[in-house]
C-alpha cells in the first residue's frame, strides 16, 4: 500500500513506545524499573470517581456533546482559569472561549492546525516535549529550536529566543513547568518574556500549562500574561486533567483562548474526532475543582521526596556536578556527557539511544533518550514510582554512570 509522504515522516512517540516495551517486559516476568512514564501510579481522587459513577445513570453521558464540549463545562473551565491565575474576570468576555478536546496533545494538534500555514516557523524551547516538532511539521510548519543546558537548569535565555525570531515566526511554545526538565521558569524570566512579546506584536504564545498545579518548591509557577494582561489577546493556554487528576487514560484536555481561534479549532475537531468524551465531561462539570489542591499535597510530597533521593544518590556517587534542583512536574534530565561512563562513547555524536538501550538491556531500567527532547547525550527519568523501587533504580543508575 502506498502511504502518504506526510505519514511516512512521522516517528513513533518515544515515550509511548518505551512505556509499552516496559509493560511487555514486565508481563514476560522480567524485573523492570519503569522510569519512562509520565503518569502517577495512583487512582484519581475518590470524589471524582464518584462523579463518574453517578453520571453512568444518564443517557446524555453516552451521546455526542457539542464538538467543542458542553457549554457548562467550558464556562466552568474559563472561570477556574482566571481564578487560579488571579486574573480580572472582566477580561474574559464574549471575545474569549474554551474548547474541550481528547487530551492536551489533541488540543495542541488542533491549535497548530488552526494557526499554521506551510512555511510558518514555531519556536520551541529545548528541552521540549517530544511531540511539539512533529506536530509543527505535520501542519507544514518549521520548528526552530532554542537550546539550553544543565548549567542553567535547562532554562532558555531570553536573548537566545530573541535571536531565533524571524519575519516568518508565527508562534512560540512555552512549556512551564517543563516536560522533560522538571523545572518551571522564574517570575523574573516571565517578566522578561512579557517584554519580549511586546517587542513583536504579531507573535503568538502557546502556553502549555499541563503541569502548572504540580510544583513542589516555592515560589510557584507564574506566567507572562499575569505581568501584562494585554498579552492575553495573543496567548493560547493549554491544560488537561491528565496529570492533576491522575487520569491520563481518560483523555480530556482543554484550551482557553480568543474566540476566533476556538471557533477554528472546533471546525477541525468537528471534522476529525467529533467531540470529546461526554461521560468524563459531565463528571468534571459536576466536580469541585477546589478539591485538587488537597489531593495534590501527598503527590507533591512524594515527588519532592524522590527528588531528594536522587540528589543524595548523585552526591554519594560523586556525581553532584550532574545534578540540578528540579522544582515541578514529574521529571529530571540526566546529562550523560559529564559522567565517567561517557568516555566509552564518541562525544561528537548523540549517544542517547545507545545509552538508553544499555540501561534497559543490562540494568532493567527504562528512561527516555534526551535526543527526542532536543538535548543530546541525556535522558529523562520520571520521579513518580514508589520510593523503594525508585531507590533501587537510582542505585543501579549511578553505578552505571560511574562505570568507565
Amino acid at each position: 500500500m502506498l502511504l502518504s509522504s506526510r505519514v511516512k515522516g512521522i516517528p513513533d512517540s518515544i515515550t509511548m513506545k518505551l512505556n509499552e516495551k516496559a509493560l511487555q517486559l514486565t508481563d514476560e516476568g522480567k524485573v523492570i524499573y519503569n522510569l519512562s512514564g509520565g503518569q502517577l501510579p495512583i487512582k484519581p481522587m475518590p470524589e471524582f470517581v464518584e462523579k463518574i459513577h453517578h453520571q453512568l445513570n444518564f443517557l446524555k453521558s453516552y451521546q455526542y456533546s457539542p464538538s467543542s464540549g458542553f457549554t457548562g463545562l467550558r464556562k466552568k473551565l474559563i472561570r477556574h482559569f482566571y481564578e487560579v491565575r488571579n486574573l480580572p474576570p472582566e477580561i474574559f468576555d464574549e471575545e474569549w472561549d474554551c474548547i474541550v478536546s481528547n487530551g492536551s496533545k489533541h488540543s495542541l494538534y488542533n491549535v497548530l492546525g488552526a494557526l499554521l500555514d506551510p512555511g510558518d516557523e514555531v519556536i520551541l524551547l529545548a528541552p521540549y516535549w517530544v511531540s511539539y516538532p512533529e506536530m509543527v511539521k505535520f501542519w507544514g510548519g518549521i520548528p526552530i529550536v532554542v537550546k539550553s543546558n544543565v548549567f542553567d537548569a535547562f532554562v532558555p535565555a531570553i536573548d537566545d529566543i530573541r535571536k531565533a525570531i524571524s519575519p516568518r515566526t508565527k508562534a512560540i511554545i512555552v512549556n512551564s513547568p517543563n516536560n522533560p526538565s522538571g523545572v518551571h521558569y522564574s517570575e523574573s524570566w516571565m517578566k522578561d518574556f512579557a517584554l519580549l512579546m511586546n517587542e513583536y506584536p504579531d507573535l503568538i504564545a502557546i502556553s502549555d500549562e499541563v503541569y502548572s498545579d504540580i510544583s513542589y518548591f516555592d515560589p510557584k509557577p507564574t506566567y507572562f500574561y499575569q505581568q501584562d494582561h494585554s498579552l492575553l489577546s495573543r496567548t493560547i493556554m493549554v491544560h488537561a486533567i491528565s496529570k492533576t487528576l491522575a487520569a491520563t487514560g481518560l483523555r480530556l484536555g482543554y484550551v482557553v483562548a480568543p474566540t476566533e481561534l476556538i471557533v477554528a479549532m472546533s471546525r477541525i475537531q468537528g471534522q476529525t474526532t467529533s467531540a470529546p468524551n461526554s461521560l468524563i465531561q459531565r463528571a468534571l462539570m459536576d466536580f469541585d475543582l477546589s478539591l485538587l489542591e488537597s489531593f495534590l499535597v501527598p503527590v507533591k510530597n512524594h515527588i519532592r521526596h524522590n527528588a531528594a533521593i536522587l540528589r543524595e544518590k548523585f552526591r554519594e556517587a560523586n556525581l553532584g556536578h550532574c545534578w540540578y534542583q528540579s522544582t515541578s512536574a514529574f521529571y529530571f534530565m540526566i546529562d550523560f556527557s559529564r559522567t565517567p561512563m561517557f568516555a566509552r562513547f564518541n562525544e561528537e555524536e548523540d549517544n542517547s539511544d545507545k545509552i538508553v538501550d544499555e540501561l534497559l538491556n543490562n540494568e532493567g531500567i527504562t528512561v527516555v533518550p534526551g535526543s527526542d527532547f532536543g538535548i543530546p547525550n541525556s535522558a529523562r527519568i520520571a520521579l513518580v514510582i514508589e520510593e523503594i523501587p525508585f531507590q533501587e533504580a537510582l542505585t543501579k543508575i549511578v553505578k552505571y554512570l560511574n562505570r568507565s
